[in-house]
């Protein structure tokens, strides 16, 4: 049990638990089955999105990555454009959205690296102009997915929606990445010690640049199923993932300094997330409220995560 409770992922499902219980209260006990299918299937989106996000702050103080709303909404209107909603395109919406996540995370990379700018600046400079490709694109039109697509979209496997299968894959695979492979081990040693991975011989700029890209193909994906999941591309549809990108981070136990990741914690945060909303919802309050509530959160953990002994 001590070794369980020094895992730093087990407060975020501590968490979720515990939010689960109170929605259960404030409903009587009704729609339990319900509400937690719900969870696995939003959350599911924050979680991939959640993995990208994680991947980049792993890199160190400064990097975050604001271009994901955006590229979600690119991702989503090209792919469904390049559908067109006939059948048997799935895939071609697929690789159409895989390519625009390497394209705009390749271009962040680039007024990073070549520019010289911050992260912050370089990926919000970069997302107004993948949201402004992504009015331009869209121009009013809403695309159905191809109905295959939408049923895989909306659709569960055993009882568990597809969408959360996607993204126990996606985290399956950084998992790996992270704890079984050599960039997995860069990566840590760039976040945890830029210079002195750099003295080490390890490709830091390679590093940079493929964890930068890979984020951007998470919110890709994320963006190209969470159209599929709700029937259309609305160039509003990632705005609500750039504060919970970066909040299951967080929450999920991950090293806000960098050097250290967390994949399961991001899973326990993003249903935390979801529950909380529901619990919000039950009494009534608003949009504005639990950006609120997610903000001070944040805050909170950050502020605890401080008293930490620093790194040397």
């Amino acid at each position: 049990m001590k070794m369980l409770l020094s895992r730093p992922w087990i407060w975020s499902w501590a968490a979720a638990a515990a939010a689960f219980i109170l929605v259960m209260i404030l409903t009587q006990g009704s729609g339990a089955s319900d509400l937690a299918y719900a969870a696995l299937s939003f959350g599911a989106f924050a979680a991939i999105v959640g993995l990208g996000q994680m991947l980049v702050i792993t890199l160190g103080p400064g990097n975050v990555d604001l271009s994901i709303p955006a590229v979600m909404t690119l991702a989503g209107t090209l792919s469904l454009k390049a559908m067109g909603s006939d059948p048997n395109t799935a895939v071609l919406g697929f690789l159409v959205a895989i390519g625009v996540g390497i394209a705009a995370g390749g271009a962040n990379f680039a007024l990073i690296y070549l520019l010289r700018l911050p992260p912050i600046i370089a990926t919000l400079a970069a997302s107004l102009i993948f949201q402004s490709i992504a009015i331009w694109s869209n121009r009013g039109l809403r695309i159905k997915p191809p109905a295959g697509l939408a049923d895989f979209a909306t659709g569960r496997t055993i009882g568990v929606p597809n969408v959360a299968w996607v993204g126990l894959i996606l985290s399956v695979i950084v998992w790996v990445v992270l704890e079984r492979s050599n960039f997995g081990r860069w990566l840590l040693a760039s976040g945890q010690n830029l210079r002195a991975a750099r003295l080490a011989g390890i490709p830091v700029e390679l590093v940079r640049a493929t964890t930068y890209v890979t984020v951007a193909v998470f919110a890709s994906i994320a963006g190209y199923f969470l159209a599929s999941f709700s029937g259309g591309a609305a160039l509003n549809m990632g705005q609500e993932y750039l504060l919970t990108s970066i909040a299951v981070v967080v929450i999920g136990g991950s090293s806000i300094a960098g050097g250290d990741s967390n994949v399961p914690g991001v899973w326990g945060a993003s249903l935390f997330m979801f529950l909380v909303v529901s619990m919000l919802n039950s009494y009534g309050f608003g949009v504005g409220v639990r950006m609120m509530l997610t903000g001070l959160i944040i805050i909170g953990i950050v502020v605890a995560a401080s008293t930490r002994r620093p790194r040397t």
